[in-house]
């Protein structure tokens, strides 16, 4: 196993959304140590906040797997092309998608857009996420719980709408939902309810899509080291990020490549409707 930092970790606030290339530690999403063996071979990917975090990691396995791969993400221009550049270098095609998730109309943009140019899609990986931590229940501003959800679950049923009529048989989505699904930490309320939600969607849309041939599933991650935690958490918890796990440290983005891996690949032809963590340790029952 290899020796990833532990905290403590350095306060480190950044404004929302944030930029990997400014974290200490750098996070590794595998740019050097993923390594594909041929599972996604000619697959088309659509990948949701793939410009850092999970999402870039999950996009460097799926391209070094063999699939091209479409990236959305919000305005990280540079991390988007540092995502992009690791993709290309892996052989294939990557199409970046600037925009705001939360307008319907960038939603069915980014389904068309990759549609146009690589004619279908085979996975879809809904990533994308937003939260912020309060300490008091009174200070939710209404327009961020309505943000929360218009980006984490919203824009997640809009994809998901936009994008079944080009998935062919045996086509894959997967959903990023998160151990706050069930375990809600009470200071990331309206981040921690569209996770349950997401877990949810996922399960119930698996079902619906069956007889389509269209898997569904949701991955879930515990406390996983991403631009997220510095630009949303207090200091103090990002000082202390992870240390409560099992493992006793936050995971890497790479640490949830090979998941995603597997859900998208057809090894996984009979794996739909469930929900699976990577956690460090902390149980989903």
């Amino acid at each position: 196993m290899p020796d990833y930092p532990r905290p403590p970790f350095d306060a480190q606030p950044q404004a929302v959304p944030g930029e990997q290339k400014a974290m200490n530690p750098y996070p590794d999403c595998g740019e050097q140590s993923y390594q594909g063996h041929g599972r996604l071979q000619g697959k088309v990917a659509l990948i949701t906040g793939a410009d850092s975090g999970i999402g870039r990691a999950v996009a460097i396995a799926f391209a070094r797997e063999g699939a091209d791969v479409a990236i959305a993400y919000l305005d990280e221009h540079d991390d988007a092309k540092e995502t992009a550049r690791w993709v290309e270098t892996a052989g294939r095609q990557c199409l970046l998608l600037p925009g705001d998730l939360a307008q319907k109309a960038q939603c069915q943009a980014i389904v068309a857009k990759t549609v146009e140019q690589f004619g279908r899609i085979d996975v879809l990986v809904n990533n994308a996420a937003f939260q912020m931590s309060h300490e008091r229940f009174e200070d939710i501003p209404d327009e961020e719980w309505v943000r929360t959800f218009d980006i984490n679950i919203t824009a997640l049923f809009r994809i998901c709408q936009a994008a079944v009529p080009h998935m062919p048989k045996g086509g894959s989505i997967i959903n990023t939902s998160s151990v706050n699904s069930d375990m809600p930490k009470p200071t990331l309320l309206p981040y921690a309810t569209t996770k349950a939600a997401i877990a949810n969607f996922s399960a119930g849309l698996a079902q619906l899509l069956g007889e389509r041939g269209i898997r569904v599933n949701s991955v879930a991650p515990g406390p996983i080291w991403t631009p997220l935690i510095p630009t949303t958490l207090p200091d103090e918890a990002v000082r202390s990020f992870g240390e409560e796990t099992p493992l006793g440290r936050p995971g890497q983005p790479v640490e949830l490549a090979p998941v995603y891996v597997l859900l998208a690949s057809d090894e996984a032809s009979y794996i739909s409707g469930g929900r699976y963590a990577v956690t460090g340790g902390k149980p989903i029952l």
